[in-house]
């Protein structure tokens, strides 16, 4: 029998830049660091996207200078 040792450290949160999705109903959004464009369209439902802040687990794009 297995047993998944639950893990007790805690995940660091920051304020985050995303866009998200403008059309109600839709919780469409991205990392802002992870688009190519410089206003995306929601991949779920194609309408246009704002620019916010979301408190999320830090990531790093490795990919960044490719922008």
């Amino acid at each position: 029998m297995y047993f998944h040792k639950k893990s007790t450290e805690e995940i660091p949160l920051e304020n985050t830049q995303i866009w998200a999705c403008t059309k109600e109903g839709c919780n469409g959004w991205m990392r802002a660091n992870f688009t190519f464009d410089d206003s995306p369209k929601c991949r779920q439902c194609s309408s246009p996207m704002v620019k916010t802040t979301r408190m999320l687990p830090s990531l790093n794009n490795s990919n960044i200078d490719f922008k």
